[in-house]
């Protein structure tokens, strides 16, 4: 099932999600860092990493929903992909919710927030085994007939056609 939102033939929703997936687990990098070492340089670099993924989380989210909206109803991959969602919008608030408690000073994170930020890392593993099971056993994302050997997505021909010559 190709996707429905695409730029040169790829779909933006997965190009778009190694972006809060990266920052975001970074931010919890950084953020154990901090408190091996106690230095602020870290806790601060932390802090605008979330800021950005989870900017980042909803910018990938509005193009899942136009790909989730067109998959056909009751379908496994309609609830994978529902359950993958919600737990992603999950994740992004407990980020967005230890960014939002660390203001008043950004430098010296407390405990708590750092803990909202474990678990969001802890659910995203699991959202995203969820978008992998969609796009590698339901097929969601992919070029209908894609193949080894298709025609790359530059050509305008489809991934149907048959063996390219070399």
């Amino acid at each position: 099932m190709e996707a429905k939102a695409r730029l040169f033939g790829h779909p933006v929703h997965q190009m778009l999600v190694v972006f809060p997936l990266g920052l975001l687990a970074t931010s919890f990098l950084f953020d154990v860092a901090y408190l091996i070492v106690h230095r602020s340089d870290l806790a601060m670099v932390s802090d605008w990493m979330i800021f950005a993924g989870v900017i980042g989380a909803i910018l990938a989210a509005l193009f899942g929903i136009i790909d989730w909206v067109s998959i056909p109803r009751r379908t496994r991959a309609k609830k994978v992909g529902f359950l993958h969602g919600v737990g992603n919008v999950v994740v992004a608030g407990l980020f967005a919710a230890s960014w939002f408690l660390r203001q008043p000073n950004p430098s010296d994170p407390a405990i708590p927030t750092i803990i909202l930020s474990s678990m969001g890392v802890g659910l995203a593993l699991i959202t995203s085994w969820l978008g992998g099971e969609l796009v590698d056993r339901y097929g969601v994302g992919v070029a209908d007939g894609a193949h080894l050997d298709a025609p790359g997505s530059l050509s305008g021909r489809p991934a149907s056609e048959n063996r390219v010559a070399y």
